[in-house]
């Protein structure tokens, strides 16, 4: 007598269609280059051939995020797990979830994790990882949730004792004004004995960081100009890479990585798709995202702002980056 493998059954719940997505993407878009500086939305980056240029990224010598994280939630995965005793984990952003196997794992061990909620805007990469969780932890519930984290919070299932992880510094990538709203929305989605987990690249010696930006191999630099590819295909847009200088740039003020290009002529770049005509001037910059590092009393000042209170940090060896746990309070 003979079995057949069934597939594991995840629950997938499309708060964000791609017709809703695709129709938000050219409004940010269109807005975003009348903003000073003019800016492209960094999510036209990760098509399939910008996100393996990606992968690639996180495994170079030079962009130690990846692996500074890693460490810290090996070694602290556990007490995370024993701290939250979270039955659900909630995962912002997730990706593939590859470094949330570490969390995945702990909490499994601690006997208390019963559900995995992975929330990410691609539904393809979501389902594929969503599955594949489900064939690993066999008792555990996916409810994998196509949606934006800054638009569907308030959409999280309910239940106790939830841990929302938001990982890799993505963080960093949004202005101030978004972080603070973000984090309200965290608070605001929070029930008594739910816990924030924030992981937050450090400020530290600039060569560093932008060594992490602008990797000797040039794939940092491809991956970025990969937008230009992007926007030309997706909104019949008229952009020539060859007039475009890549020159990311540490902005010690604002503490930040500023990721982008420099115009090198004057230029008109017709961008069909959103009817519109770009103008730049000669040595105008072309920003395409920002990546902020963090102070440790500066981030725990923030979370406060939104009513969370910082209850455990944690870094790596070499302070380059934190994981901060955080409580909702009242």
């Amino acid at each position: 007598m003979s079995s057949q493998a069934t597939e594991p059954r995840v629950e997938v719940e499309i708060l964000l269609d791609e017709a809703d997505r695709r129709s938000a993407l050219h409004d940010a878009t269109f807005w975003s280059l009348r903003a000073t500086p003019k800016e492209l939305p960094a999510v036209w980056l990760y098509d399939e051939a910008g996100s393996k240029l990606f992968e690639q990224i996180t495994r170079l010598p030079e962009y130690y995020l990846t692996g500074a994280e890693r460490e810290i939630l090996t070694s602290s995965a556990a007490e995370i797990a024993a701290v939250t005793e979270a039955r659900t984990l909630v995962e912002l952003g997730a990706g593939n979830s590859e470094k949330t196997l570490l969390l995945l794992d702990a909490l499994t061990a601690a006997g208390t994790l019963e559900r995995f909620i992975p929330l990410d805007a691609s539904k393809e990469v979501l389902t594929a990882s969503a599955e594949e969780i489900a064939r690993r932890y066999e008792s555990l519930k996916v409810h994998a949730i196509v949606g934006d984290f800054e638009r569907h919070l308030h959409a999280l299932p309910p239940g106790e004792r939830r841990l929302i992880a938001f990982l890799g510094s993505t963080i960093g990538n949004l202005y101030p004004p978004r972080r603070h709203a973000l984090f309200t929305s965290v608070a605001a989605a929070s029930r008594r004995g739910d816990w924030f987990l924030l992981g937050v690249d450090l400020v530290k010696d600039p060569a560093m960081i932008r060594a992490a930006y602008g990797d000797a191999t040039g794939v940092t630099e491809r991956f970025v100009r990969n937008v230009f590819t992007v926007v030309n295909r997706d909104l019949d847009a008229g952009f020539d890479q060859r007039l475009f200088a890549f020159e990311p740039f540490w902005d010690a003020g604002e503490e930040w990585m500023d990721i982008g290009f420099r115009s090198l002529v004057q230029q008109s770049v017709p961008i069909g798709g959103l009817d519109v005509q770009v103008e730049l001037a000669a040595d105008e910059r072309l920003r395409i995202e920002i990546s902020a590092k963090f102070r440790l009393d500066g981030i725990a000042r923030e979370l406060a702002a939104a009513n969370l209170t910082v209850r455990r940090t944690w870094t790596d060896a070499k302070r380059r980056f934190a994981l901060l746990l955080a409580q909702p309070e009242g």
